[in-house]
């Protein structure tokens, strides 16, 4: 605990206090410039920068946002001053935190985790080139206008009559900020923003030059406590709610778009939400403005080195120090360098890392709509006209539906609908499926996830009509049964199905069911089966098997029982062209040795070691083998069987193991013992053969037994070697699997 504790005093002094410099040298002239705005006291964005970093510093749920006063909210509060006085306007500001409070305590900062993350990036590339312009107009020497189209607007009138000096401090601190990082470690570990601001201030003073200072002589003397307000309470809580949805949004976002900036701890939303209402509180009992988490500032923090909380709490203790005792001391930082450095990072948020991952998506819209959003009306309206977008588009995904025709060799039209079907694809669905040519036999696959009534209707009305033509229709749907519920008249759950395997080839044909008449005793499941073969996984698998038709080169030879219910592929999780399989009554190996030989196994023996080279040879055994419970019960089963009997002949050996084992087992647990014995054998039986004991014995391959337990659809693994015991044997799975 000791070490842990020096590191993380370490880990403050090293980043978070430089960090915090930084933001402090920010937060002043912000905070005064939006009090300023606002129509409050100059000392109002001090007493909310202070608050804001020390309260929601400490409480919040954001180990690295800052938050403070914020411009997003001056169109607002200027109101509320105008209306009812500044003293009210705090009351106001009280009010909105206790209902921040509230929300967080009741979890619904969860909803900001909807936000889509194209809306925050453009948000974030919205304020980063509003905050670039307005600030380029201070590093020219003069002031930022109202809005980002009049600074944009009056910035070559701007630069034709810019200052030298002031100029030449912004150019100095742009410079030093864009080579700092490309300085040896030991001189790039102060953060870049801290020294170049400390160049800029060193080189200003010993060349003289003429640079703007703030004044700040009586900021502090204006504050005064918060009044009840006059007027409508109505009016009241409907500002108090206001500014609480607007800060306590701005700071979710906040939080989500910093999250993605930095690699440590993620942030707790309601947590914040809830620290941005107590913060709220007592920059409104102080007489300061409302707090919210300001991405300017958090930017800042983490481009200049921030890891901690640490940065966000001692950037609010300067701030309170600076305020109280030590006004004068700004006057050492020219403004247009902290306007160059607000320049440098209002250009660094605009990230084209992020624009390229929402073109990969298909939201650049979300991600212009929202960044034009913010830049020409506001950050909120901006942010709004995003989600609303965003909503637009993910409304038009979710209900798009895709309709694939396809007529096959037999004379069938196979149709198939995929998406989520609702009244908002009827018009689409009805018009392809209208154009089917009357008469036509119609194989209808429904890949949905969701049916809505409209859909049905116009699924079913279709049908009817065109049965009544002449035509047939066979409908297969792939995820639950919503159009055969539908039809049967059971009611429809209002949750959309979870997605399926597009194909169920896996499944016993009894398994399967069909929106069609029942299959008479006349007709072929395995004639059936190839048929859904072609309409559904041959298109899947035709590009694999195309690249196979030149040869095969598996890496397994698979020797396992003719048991129908060991599905190699499906318990291997193998694909074609992995396994080159081997079946037999028993999944045995007759020894090299034998008499008569068995020239079906040595010969695939053979293939598979001389001509394709495998590496490895497994057996696979199974609980509740047949043959093995024929060798328990003995030779008069199989009397009757002449080829089977002699066939099981090879399993001699096997039944020799168990018997040389302990007596008394009951016959259940004597077949278990016997299937998995067998598997040992038969690895010990492919040794026999000189081609397989020579690769093993080099190393180029290997012998494996594994053993399914068909009752818990469970696949272990036994080592080579006949053991004493069966408690060698090694499950492949942590726990049973759960179908």
């Amino acid at each position: 605990m000791k070490m842990v504790t020096q590191g993380s005093l370490l880990s403050a002094f090293r980043y978070d206090l430089p960090a915090s410099l930084v933001v402090f040298l920010v937060a002043v002239p912000l905070s005064l410039g939006i009090a300023m705005a606002a129509g409050a006291p100059l000392a109002a964005g001090l007493i909310a920068a202070a608050a804001g970093g020390i309260v929601a510093g400490r409480l919040g749920g954001s180990p690295i946002q800052v938050s403070g006063p914020t411009a997003s909210l001056t169109v607002v509060i200027a109101g509320l001053v105008h209306t009812y006085g500044w003293q009210a306007t705090c009351l106001i500001t009280i009010l909105a935190g206790a209902i921040q409070v509230l929300l967080g305590l009741l979890k619904a900062a969860r909803a900001a985790l909807a936000v889509s993350p194209a809306v925050a990036h453009g948000m974030l590339a919205g304020v980063g080139i509003v905050i670039a312009l307005a600030q380029l107009h201070v590093v020219l020497g003069g002031s930022p206008q109202h809005s980002a189209l009049a600074n944009l607007i009056q910035l070559p009138g701007q630069i034709i009559g810019m200052h030298g000096h002031k100029v030449m401090v912004g150019v100095l601190t742009v410079l030093v900020l864009l080579v700092w990082e490309r300085l040896p470690k030991r001189i790039s570990a102060v953060p870049a923003p801290l020294a170049a601001l400390s160049v800029a201030a060193t080189t200003a003073w010993l060349l003289n030059w003429d640079v703007t200072r703030i004044d700040l002589s009586g900021a502090i003397a204006t504050w005064a406590p918060p009044q009840v307000p006059q007027g409508d309470w109505h009016h009241v809580a409907g500002a108090a709610l206001l500014i609480a949805l607007l800060a306590g949004a701005e700071s979710l976002l906040c939080c989500t778009a910093t999250d993605g900036m930095h690699n440590g701890r993620r942030a707790d939303l309601d947590r914040e939400l809830c620290g941005q209402g107590v913060a709220n509180m007592v920059s409104g009992a102080l007489g300061g403005l409302p707090v919210a988490g300001v991405i300017v500032r958090s930017t800042t923090n983490i481009r200049a080195g921030a890891r901690s909380r640490s940065s966000a709490i001692l950037h609010g203790v300067w701030v309170l120090i600076f305020a109280l005792c030590l006004g004068g001391t700004i006057k050492l930082i020219p403004i247009e360098a902290l306007a160059a450095l607000l320049v440098f990072i209002g250009i660094r948020t605009i990230s084209l890392g992020n624009a390229r991952k929402v073109h990969g998506h298909n939201e650049v819209p979300v991600y212009l709509v929202t960044m034009t959003g913010v830049i020409v009306i506001g950050l909120a309206e901006g942010v709004l006209a995003g989600l609303a977008l965003a909503a637009l588009l993910a409304l038009r995904r979710l209900t798009r539906v895709t309709i694939d025709k396809r007529e096959e060799p037999d004379g069938r039209l196979h149709v198939t609908v995929s998406g989520s079907l609702t009244f908002l694809g009827v018009p689409h669905l009805t018009q392809e499926l209208r154009a089917i040519p009357t008469g036509t036999a119609v194989d209808l696959d429904l890949n949905i996830d969701f049916m809505d009534n409209a859909a049905f209707e116009a699924v079913h009305s279709w049908r009817l009509d065109h049965e009544r033509l002449g035509g047939t229709v066979a409908i297969d749907e792939v995820h639950d049964q919503w159009y055969t519920m539908a039809a049967g008249g059971a009611r429809m759950s209002p949750a959309k199905s979870p997605p399926k395997p597009a194909g169920r080839w896996w499944l016993p044909w009894a398994h399967r069911r069909r929106a069609e008449p029942a299959m008479t005793e006349s007709e072929c499941r395995l004639t059936q089966g190839t048929q859904e073969f072609h309409r559904r996984t041959a298109p899947l698998v035709r590009p694999v098997f195309t690249e196979l038709a030149a040869g095969q080169q598996p890496a397994h030879l698979f020797i396992t029982c003719a048991d129908s219910r060991i599905v190699p592929h499906l318990i291997t999780s193998s694909g074609p062209g992995d396994l080159f399989t081997v079946r037999n009554i028993g999944n045995l190996v007759p020894r090299a040795d034998s008499d008569p030989c068995d020239d079906s196994i040595a010969s695939a023996i053979e293939f598979a070691t001389g001509i394709l080279n495998v590496h490895t040879i497994t057996v696979c055994g199974h609980s509740g083998c047949g043959a093995m419970a024929a060798l328990l019960d003995g030779p008069a089963t199989t009397a009757h069987l002449r080829h089977l009997g002699r066939w099981l002949r090879h399993g001699d050996s096997s039944l020799a193991l168990l018997e040389g084992g302990a007596d008394g087992d009951d016959p259940d647990t004597k077949l278990d013992r016997l299937c998995r014995l067998n598997i040992q054998q038969q690895l010990a039986n492919l040794r026999t053969y000189p081609a397989v004991n020579e690769q093993v014995q080099a190393g180029t391959l290997k012998l494996m037994g594994l053993y399914f337990d068909i009752g818990s659809a469970r696949v272990e693994v036994a080592p080579p070697g006949a053991p004493d015991s069966p408690a060698t044997v090694t499950s492949l799975a942590s726990e049973p699997e759960r179908r």
